[in-house]
């Protein structure tokens, strides 16, 4: 009976959003700011309590058939796209966005915006608490840790743990199989 309401609250948010798509259902968020530019695209499911900001001209595209946890914090002052068919676990932070911090006697919630264009590929897995830090681009089903502190670039197909988050694994097409990589040290 819960996700009835959700379906409600989609259909009524449809009209304060950019665009919310078919089968899309999102469940009492705790904040939304920046609605007209944030698009969701179709069987997106957002569990509640999620914070979603987007601030300037910024914009957040949430591509078809994502599903995302409780708790769900995305910021952004740029380009921030989240491809189809992800999965986002609970107590997930995604931005593009940072405070600049080198003027001293300035506080910093009152410097400018840093922003670096983050990116989720298609079929990625990000884990519960993890934390995906401006100028961010995970490639086509990475998978990343639970509580792993990700920035950077990293490949199609590999998986990303740690703080900050390095790459244990990458799917080998010809052994066909998840394989560990060697660590130089």
């Amino acid at each position: 009976m819960e996700k009835f309401f959700w379906v409600i609250r989609a259909f009524i948010y449809s009209f304060l959003f950019k665009k919310i798509g078919k089968k899309s259902y999102l469940g009492k968020p705790l904040f939304i700011y920046g609605y007209k530019k944030i698009s969701i695209g179709e069987k997106v499911r957002i569990y509640p309590h999620a914070r979603i900001e987007v601030h300037g001209d910024g914009r957040i595209v949430l591509e078809d058939n994502i599903s995302i946890g409780q708790s769900l914090h995305l910021i952004s002052g740029g380009e921030l796209l989240i491809k189809k068919n992800t999965t986002i676990s609970g107590n997930v932070l995604i931005t593009n966005l940072n405070h600049d911090y080198k003027e001293i006697d300035k506080h910093i919630m009152e410097q400018k915006h840093l922003i670096k264009e983050t990116e989720i590929g298609e079929n990625c897995f990000i884990g519960y608490g993890a934390a995906i830090q401006a100028g961010t681009k995970l490639g086509k089903q990475c998978v990343v840790g639970a509580n792993s502190v990700v920035r950077g670039e990293f490949p199609d197909y590999c998986v990303i743990v740690g703080s900050p988050a390095k790459i244990i694994k990458k799917y080998n097409f010809e052994t066909k199989r998840w394989e560990e990589v060697i660590k130089n040290e």
